[in-house]
């Protein structure tokens, strides 16, 4: 996807483009693989190259689709043959109720423009949600705040407050309570481990909203 201005290339995460790289491989990844059954069906929102759906088909032996709004991306998962298509997850989707075991949002809920639809219909499709996000309550950016009195540079991951993608920033307590508001049951919360250090991983168990900086939740829509 092209840049909407005539402007110098600046660093900008609100448009992704594939053409240079087909394969990507991020930290949550095996955290997700290892909540997902195999044999399953799944469906990836804003699953960009398709990197994750072909490690879920590789190693889980999904039945895997995707949906993903940048061309090049959909472009990257057809060569790949995987069963992408073009277009916005935070509307109604194109599927029957409880059409897939799991959808998954990893790292784009905070990205669209809709978060409360994308839930509402990832409960609609499927059994399990999986879902990933910064937390923008994790210390750094408390403290970046109350020192510089502007948006946290920690969350913003090297981008601009104009020019990241991250439209709708929310803390673990935010997904709790919107989660709860859906009937979805968080079945399991697992941060995403950065460090070794056993002191660290104390506080990110005993104080997720603090000193977790990414999550991926399992949940379970409540019958």
């Amino acid at each position: 996807m092209s840049q909407p201005f005539d402007t110098p290339e600046i660093n900008d995460n609100r448009y992704y483009n594939y053409e240079k790289f087909s394969a990507t491989e991020r930290i949550e990844y095996p955290i997700i693989t290892e909540l997902i059954e195999p044999d399953s069906k799944v469906i990836d929102l804003g699953c960009g190259n398709g990197s994750l759906l072909e490690k879920l088909i590789s190693e889980k032996n999904v039945a895997g689709t995707g949906i993903e709004i940048s061309k090049s991306g959909v472009e990257a998962c057809l060569k790949k043959k995987l069963n992408v298509r073009e277009g916005k997850i935070d509307e109604v989707l194109p599927f029957d109720d409880n059409s897939f075991d799991y959808a998954i949002c990893n790292v784009t809920m905070q990205m669209v423009m809709y978060p409360e639809i994308l839930m509402k219909e990832m409960k609609r499709i499927a059994t399990y949600q999986v879902i990933s996000f910064p937390n923008f309550a994790y210390w750094k950016n408390r403290f970046d705040l109350l020192i510089h009195g502007r948006m946290p540079k920690p969350m913003l991951f090297g981008y601009e407050w104009y020019s990241t993608g991250h439209i709708h920033q929310l803390s673990i307590r935010d997904f709790e309570k919107i989660s709860e508001n859906f009937n979805l049951k968080i079945i399991r919360a697992v941060p995403i481990q950065r460090s070794g250090n056993p002191v660290i991983q104390f506080l990110i168990k005993t104080f997720p909203n603090l000193f977790s900086l990414e999550n991926v939740f399992l949940l379970q829509k409540e019958i």
